[in-house]
């Protein structure tokens, strides 16, 4: 924790507040009668703050705090009936409230909200149950005397429901809201927000959510607690009539209403639980109508809490009249964030890096599987990765990369794994996902996992369990190296993707790990952002780190590798150089396919244009995933789009589809076309049956009665004897090639002009795969125009007309399969876009097919 002058002064807002409050209550400004309600609202200010803060920072809505409110006034009573100190009753109720905290955190981390929410239930149901019955502990429904306590350092007796008690309770709000200041600024509350906003990211930093949920809950249960001796000494009196569930919502009412996760909005919220039932009265209306009515007028109005929208424009003045670092300061252009990122030598050779080989073994892994249930993601791999050395895993889509970096990094789930592993001469497989980081692995993810609620800094500084001013000094020094230093105090949702890959990237590499795993970083970043990310991944290996990456961009994948292992199927099926790897057949294979040649277009086409798109580009947030796609799908034409997995396929099936309308560009249609859509990974309703799949998807197109029985009739007839015998079953119970042909049947239901289908060998045996394709080919010879999405080039050039390959978005061939030259041209595409590079007659022939 690192003390600044700023926050030492807003953690001295609350005592120098409650300093103020008890002289005025002392000089008698405040009359008697109210006196009572000011301790009040101080006591519920702690209960609203620890559920508030449990809420936002550790994402646990819990009904359980009245159980831990009521544990601690009944401690007051207990204790003053038996002649305990005032200390050991706080230090008791404390202590309670911390364990059960603690187990309720711990069992409710692996649950959802809804479940968590469930469980505190049954705990506050259960602990009332307990006070009601123990009645020669709590007096039951009679409830009990709260005496005096009496304090054992000397600091004078407390008479129950005396004034002491009033400044005692003001006295305690104000040192738990200076507490609370410096802690919403520490390590602690940014862990606990990583762990909240994603558990699977949080745990690669070493971060346990279990450990993180069960410490909030017991820091809030704890709170709540000592609260309840304050409110037992505070009204001289303890029943179980004011810890109902009643009062449980109320808490969280009242949390929403100050603002969830705010230390002022607290102090607001416990001040409306003091004051609603004046207010009921004043009004003429029950407590729970006026409290319902406060918080849906919140709700709708001020869904971020009273707090918190007050604050905004008293920031935004503040920001103007003393700009500081908080300032807002504008969004960086693509070309800027390159520019701060560290310059970058000239790319060297890779092998040079490795110098003579003998750098010692750091990872060695060993007929390592790893299983989910009867299918097996990853099968018998093995391989070894020296110190300083750059490995590249390629393979296609479903073959088993991302299962080996989980399997690196703990994090294969349910998953049962087998074999062997050792990292840096200890044993790796039965360690934590937690421990791995102290091991020295770090990770990064797909699709950047950023922790949203913290700041670009925080998302580095929660690696660190206590902040220091060098850990602060560190932290800056990193997102310098990696242009990020001048957003330091933004929150990643206002960076472009490409800046929230190097955060990704930043909070990997600190505490510098000896192990670097990273999962497509290539992915989504334009040719400069992927050139600075090459250098720097050379850099990171000059400097000692050994790293994993795989990818599907593999020009730049294979300039940064020393050596690259092939998978498919789960299975190793290759390694090599860079330049050597994609020569050996079986690597080729993985990425091209290989076709028996038995599945063929219909020879005859027409000339209409069914679907013509123009210029069409589109992005996901800074993510590019097409440009300038120009594409013509004629009537009658079975059209393949192939291409590596995230070049963009399936983006354009939607833009064809018109269920995804182009960030830029033109989707024209010769007159009314009608496109249906069967999507990669199938989206069927799996606890619907084959019949009801098929009558949902002609409901929502407006087919129904004697048409829709019809369409039933014709759709099921194209389906294979063992579906059409099954049409009651459930969707869920068909094996994946089944699954696969009920998709397209969905799709045809609704009689389309031009039928889409995204990826429909994904994931199948071979057998099956024949078998959709033929069962597509028969659709194209009875004249459906047929647009097909494809990992496999040689499939794709196999049974389709035309074929356009993507890479990274664009077009990078276009041309007829019966064409000797576009086969050369088209591998080429695939694996480097390079269209230029073999210059055939195939382009000009794309060229005035467009045109």
């Amino acid at each position: 924790m690192v003390f600044n002058r700023s926050l030492l002064a807003r953690a001295a807002l609350g005592p120098a507040a409650g300093a103020v409050l008890m002289a005025f209550m002392a000089a008698g400004a405040i009359p008697a009668y109210q006196m009572y309600s000011v301790g009040l609202a101080a006591v519920y200010t702690i209960v609203v703050l620890s559920v508030g803060l449990l809420a936002g920072w550790s994402g646990i809505w819990s009904v359980g705090h009245p159980a831990f409110f009521a544990i601690g006034a009944y401690f007051a009573a207990y204790g003053s009936g038996h002649d305990w100190s005032l200390e050991t009753v706080v230090l008791c109720a404390v202590a309670t409230g911390a364990a059960l905290g603690a187990f309720l955190g711990y069992a409710g981390a692996r649950f959802s909200v809804l479940y968590i929410a469930l469980l505190t239930l049954a705990f506050t149901t259960v602990t009332l149950e307990l006070i009601n019955r123990w009645s020669s502990v709590t007096g039951g429904d009679q409830g009990v005397p709260v005496l005096q306590l009496r304090s054992a350092l000397g600091l004078g007796t407390l008479a129950g429901g005396g004034t002491d008690a009033q400044y005692l309770a003001v006295g305690a709000a104000a040192v738990v809201l200076a507490l609370a200041v410096p802690a919403a600024a520490s390590g602690l509350r940014m862990r606990l927000v990583a762990a909240k906003s994603h558990p699977l990211a949080a745990r690669t930093i070493g971060i346990a959510p279990e450990a993180q949920s069960a410490l909030s809950f017991a820091v809030s249960g704890a709170a709540t607690c000592f609260a309840g001796v304050l409110l037992g000494l505070l009204t001289g009196f303890v029943s179980p009539d004011p810890f109902s569930l009643t009062l449980g919502i109320s808490l969280i009412a009242a949390c929403v209403l100050g603002g969830v996760g705010t230390v002022v909005g607290a102090v607001a919220g416990g001040i409306y639980l003091t004051w609603n039932p004046s207010l009921s009265s004043a009004v003429g209306l029950p407590q729970p109508v006026v409290q319902g009515l406060v918080l849906i007028a919140v709700l709708l109005f001020l869904p971020g809490g009273v707090v918190p929208f007050l604050a905004r424009p008293a920031r935004i003045v503040l920001r103007r009249v003393l700009p500081g670092p908080d300032a807002e300061l504008p969004s960086p252009s693509p070309a800027q964030a390159s520019a701060d990122l560290t310059p970058v030598e000239s790319p060297r050779p890779p092998a040079e890096a490795t110098g003579d080989g003998t750098d010692p073994v750091l990872l060695r892994l060993e007929h390592v599987s790893v299983s989910y249930g009867g299918l097996k993601a990853l099968e018998d791999a093995s391989l070894s990765l020296r110190q300083n050395e750059i490995l590249a895993v390629i393979g296609p889509n479903g073959a088993g990369k991302t299962t080996l970096l989980n399997a690196l990094s703990g994090l294969t789930g349910n998953g049962k794994v087998s074999g062997t592993a050792d990292f840096a001469g200890r044993p790796l497989l039965k360690a934590r996902a937690t421990a791995r980081r102290r091991l020295g692995i770090g990770r990064t993810f797909q699709h950047a996992e950023v922790f949203s609620e913290l700041t670009v800094a925080e998302n580095v500084l929660c690696t660190r369990r206590r902040i220091t001013a060098r850990d602060r000094a560190d932290v800056t020094r990193l997102l310098h190296s990696v242009g990020l230093a001048d957003m330091a105090d933004r929150r990643p949702g206002e960076l472009p993707f490409g800046l929230q890959k190097r955060l990704d990237l930043a909070r990997a590499m600190a505490g510098e790990p000896r192990l670097l795993v990273l999962d497509e970083p290539f992915g989504g970043l334009d040719s400069s952002e992927r050139a600075l990310l090459a250098g720097h991944i050379r850099r990171l290996q000059a400097d000692g780190t050994a790293v994993v990456v795989i990818d599907h961009v593999l020009d730049d994948l294979f300039s940064v590798a020393h050596r690259v292992l092939a998978f498919d199927f789960g299975r190793t099926i290759g390694e090599g150089a860079p330049d050597t790897v994609l020569k050996d057949p079986k690597v080729r294979s993985s990425y091209l396919g290989t076709v028996d040649g038995r599945t063929r277009p219909p020879e005859r086409v027409g000339e209409r244009s069914m679907i013509r798109l123009h210029g069409v580009g589109h992005t996901y947030g800074g993510v590019v995933a097409l440009r300038d796609v120009d594409l013509d799908v004629r009537q009658g034409v079975v059209l393949g789009i192939a291409g590596a997995n995230g070049a963009g396929k399936s983006t354009l099936a939607g833009i064809l589809h018109g269920s995804l309308e182009p960030a830029r560009g033109d989707r024209a249609t010769g007159g009314v076309v009608r496109t249906s859509l069967a999507p990669e990974g199938r989206a069927l309703f799996k606890t619907l049956s084959l019949r009801e799949n098929l009558e949902v998807a002609a409901y929502a197109a407006g087919i129904t009665g004697a048409p829709l029985r019809e369409r039933l009739e014709e759709t099921v007839e194209w389906l294979p004897v063992r579906l059409r015998d099954r049409m009651s079953a459930s969707a869920g119970g068909l094996s994946g090639g089944e699954q696969q042909m009920l998709a397209i049947a969905r799709a045809l239901i609704v009689g389309p002009d031009v039928l889409i289908v995204d990826e429909p060998a994904l994931g199948l045996a071979p057998a099956l795969v024949d078998e959709v394709y033929d069962r597509l080919a028969r659709l194209a010879h009875d004249g459906l125009t047929v647009v097909l999405l494809e990992q496999l080039l040689s499939r794709a050039m196999s049974v389709c007309h035309e074929v356009a390959v993507l890479h990274e978005g664009v077009v990078a061939a276009h041309g007829r399969p019966d064409d000797p030259d576009f086969a050369a041209l088209a591998e080429t595409a695939y694996f480097s876009g390079g269209l230029a590079a073999v210059p055939t007659a195939a382009a000009s022939a794309r060229t005035s097919r467009v045109n």
